[in-house]
């Protein structure tokens, strides 16, 4: 644990100090800022600083603000995934055709946030576009702070490095595939993927999508309520976008351990390392010691990675077409594989697709009139090393593309459920190891009740923030 006290903190504990005017913003800033000046230069999470406009934030809130006025994160620091933009700061999606632009304006999801206090102190690293090991030509590659030697996972790789490396409180990811989940589980941290449509969009995404979705990314259960109290809503910007219910914090303070649950190490379709598939059922094991009902009874996913190619590949190809007709030479390869796979899907391979998302939601809503949550890995293989471009075989089976690798969380994508990645424990080489908690549609708040709880039981996120490690030693 940092010597630090204020890094130390939770950020459910920083706001709570922040509102009873025990600590005050800039002084959160500032800690924030020696943090990052201290370790980042081993992770590379945090590769573009605000500080200077972080700092005048934190005065300014200061300044504006009365205790009956104070928004709910009431000037706590966080860091911005570099595919969001954020006004007045570079932003860059990881691609040189972008490493000088700087958006006028930040978009909805940081607006919001920004509007409830959140104080962006840096932006996160992120690979070229998409992917799921974070590296790319302007700001290089992000390591995981558990060994250095090992990736950090992607896309939002350099939102869950700062977390688990003490470096902010709260960092914004987004998911298409996987890549929100994947480096919440690489790195000890928890991250959720919202039903789409709770957190408003940028103008940057295609309004109609319900792939990508943007979700809170923090150290615990509690303080991803918080976030997500502070990011949901109805936006005019977000077609999709809507209000919650009622609080989240006030749904994870009624904690309380679901009744059953499916588990499956591999949701029979996957490839799976061995080590991943017994930590995790042996997690899921110590649920069933404290009374929860664990059945092997999920869903059946046959066709799901096949339409999620497919519909992802018309997603980057709709999102990312009129930019490869101009700066071709300037992109990744592999991402214009991606792209240009979206220009020869066949309008028989888009039917299948949807027949197949449609027939998994009604199988998901059937599985869930007996079950309260499916859980299964957060990715098939513990973190791989850091120069490694991609997973190329797991546990003897060939990876046919760059992205098969993490499967295990795409084929979840397409049932539109919120998911939230969780630690619960780690590999024999001291590397963290994550579940997927897939809870009912648009049920967010029973998900984070049933997480906390777990979350308990594994006692893994007392484990963060850490100090960057070479080798992996716990």
């Amino acid at each position: 644990m940092p010597d630090n006290a204020l890094i130390g903190m939770t950020a459910t504990e920083a706001v709570a100090a922040l509102r009873k005017r025990e600590v005050r913003p800039r002084e959160l800033v500032e800690a924030s800022i020696a943090r990052i000046e201290e370790v980042d230069g081993a992770v590379n999470a945090l590769p573009i600083r605000c500080f200077e406009r972080a700092l005048e934030q934190a005065d300014q809130l200061e300044a504006d603000g009365s205790e009956q006025q104070t928004p709910s994160l009431a000037g706590l620091p966080i860091a911005v995934k570099d595919y969001n933009d954020l006004g007045g700061v570079r932003t860059t999606y990881g691609s040189p055709i972008f490493s000088d632009n700087v958006p006028a304006d930040s978009d909805a999801t940081i607006a919001r946030l920004e509007r409830n206090g959140a104080i962006p102190v840096a932006k996160s690293n992120v690979p070229e576009w998409a992917g799921g090991h974070t590296f790319n030509p302007v700001h290089g590659l992000t390591r995981n702070p558990w060994n250095l030697g090992r990736s950090a996972g992607g896309s939002s790789g350099g939102s869950a490095a700062a977390l688990a490396s003490g470096q902010v409180w709260l960092a914004t990811g987004n998911d298409l595939g996987g890549s929100l989940r994947t480096p919440a589980g690489f790195n000890g941290i928890v991250g959720l993927r919202p039903s789409p449509g709770l957190v408003p969009r940028g103008r940057r995404l295609q309004a109609f999508d319900t792939l990508w979705v943007e979700g809170p990314m923090a150290r615990n259960v509690s303080d991803v309520a918080l976030m997500l109290d502070a990011a949901a809503g109805q936006d005019n910007i977000d077609p999709l976008s809507f209000d919650p219910v009622a609080p989240f914090v006030s749904a994870v303070e009624s904690a309380s351990a679901p009744a059953r649950v499916g588990f499956s190490s591999d949701l029979g379709i996957v490839p799976m390392a061995r080590e991943i598939a017994d930590v995790a059922t042996g997690a899921v094991h110590r649920l069933g010691t404290e009374g929860v009902d664990v059945t092997t009874g999920i869903p059946d996913f046959s066709g799901a990675l096949d339409a999620f190619q497919t519909l992802r590949a018309v997603l980057l190809g709709t999102m990312m077409g009129e930019l490869l007709e101009i700066h071709r030479a300037e992109i990744n390869p592999d991402i214009i594989g991606n792209i240009e796979r979206g220009f020869s899907v066949t309008i028989e391979q888009l039917f299948d697709a949807e027949r197949v998302r449609w027939q998994l939601a009604q199988k998901m809503a059937e599985f869930f009139e007996h079950h309260d949550l499916l859980i299964c890995p957060s990715a098939s293989i513990e973190p791989f090393p850091a120069e490694q471009t991609y997973v190329t075989e797991i546990d003897g089976v060939t990876c046919q593309t760059y992205i098969d690798w993490f499967a295990i969380t795409f084929a979840l994508t397409l049932t539109a459920c919120p998911i939230l990645s969780i630690p619960c424990g780690f590999t024999k080489a001291g590397l963290p190891v994550g579940l997927q908690l897939v809870g009912k549609p648009r049920g967010e708040a029973a998900l984070l009740a049933a997480a906390k709880w777990i979350e308990e039981q594994f006692d893994v996120a007392r484990s963060v923030p850490i100090d960057p490690r070479k080798d992996g030693t716990l």
